[in-house]
């Protein structure tokens, strides 16, 4: 497949279904961009696994589908294996690569009390490059960090059409208040394209007072600036693939449906 061919598709890789929200920031500044979106469903959740667990499956899944899918450019809609795995997949892959950073830059200079919270999965949170941005661009403000891990499991539930309550939300996202200095917290980084899933819930919990900031359309807007000048049509339907089975991944087909991918296949 010729990558300068209107036709040529973005792929959209996470581990599961938390990169329809960048997904849905992407339909709204390239309407016409054919996208095939990946879901490795088999290796979720990621946020449980080694660095090294998910480097090597990251990389050889991109590799895979790279050569399957001939994509113009791959957008790595994922914190967890962005923070631990993106030097690597571009020294191994030539496609364009688009990867997916914790927002704390803004958050930093958007909080009011000079303490903000980074909520993302555990092994989001002990990465190196987290400390590189918070040293870079948190200077004289604090930063506090709670993983929570089960978050994408609600994300992904309420994906399905299962009740999620903001209970069960709040269990898991409480940990970043109750730390020492956490009840000054005015900005929340949500450093995992699924939590945005559950920013209603994640409202409801943390007040409406405390402002909450994800990455997805950053990274929409990264896209756009590396395909400028490139011509877009969808001259087939967008399909979405998963590592998963089948028959579970039918169960997220409203949620694919409402980004208007309606073919769902085993990858």
């Amino acid at each position: 497949m010729d990558k300068s061919e209107p036709h040529t598709p973005i792929l959209v890789f996470d581990s599961g279904v938390g990169g329809l929200t960048v997904l849905a920031q992407l339909r709204r500044l390239l309407p016409q961009a054919p996208v095939i979106y990946a879901a490795d469903m088999a290796g979720l959740p990621y946020g449980a696994k080694s660095e090294a667990e998910v480097a090597a499956r990251v990389a050889g899944l991109l590799g895979r589908m790279a050569e399957r899918y001939q994509p113009r450019l791959i957008c790595l809609a994922c914190n967890t294996a962005s923070t631990i795995a993106l030097g690597m997949v571009r020294e191994v892959l030539e496609t364009p690569i688009v990867g997916t950073v914790p927002a704390i830059k803004p958050a930093a200079a958007l909080t009011r009390s000079g303490t903000f919270g980074l909520l993302g999965t555990e092994a989001t949170m002990r990465q190196a490059y987290v400390d590189e941005l918070e040293h870079d661009f948190a200077k004289g403000k604090v930063l506090l960090r709670h993983g929570a891990n089960g978050l994408v499991a609600l994300a992904e539930a309420k994906l399905r059409g299962e009740s999620v309550s903001v209970d069960a939300v709040a269990r898991e996202a409480k940990g970043l208040v109750l730390q020492q200095g956490g009840e000054a917290i005015d900005t929340v980084v949500l450093a995992c394209t699924h939590f945005p899933l559950l920013e209603e819930e994640l409202r409801a919990a943390f007040g409406e007072d405390v402002t909450l900031l994800d990455g997805s359309e950053g990274i929409a807007r990264r896209i756009v600036a590396l395909t400028q000048g490139q011509s877009f049509e969808r001259s087939r339907s967008d399909f979405a693939v998963t590592t998963g089975e089948l028959e579970d991944f039918r169960r997220l087909a409203p949620a694919f449906a409402a980004q208007k991918i309606t073919r769902l296949e085993r990858f």
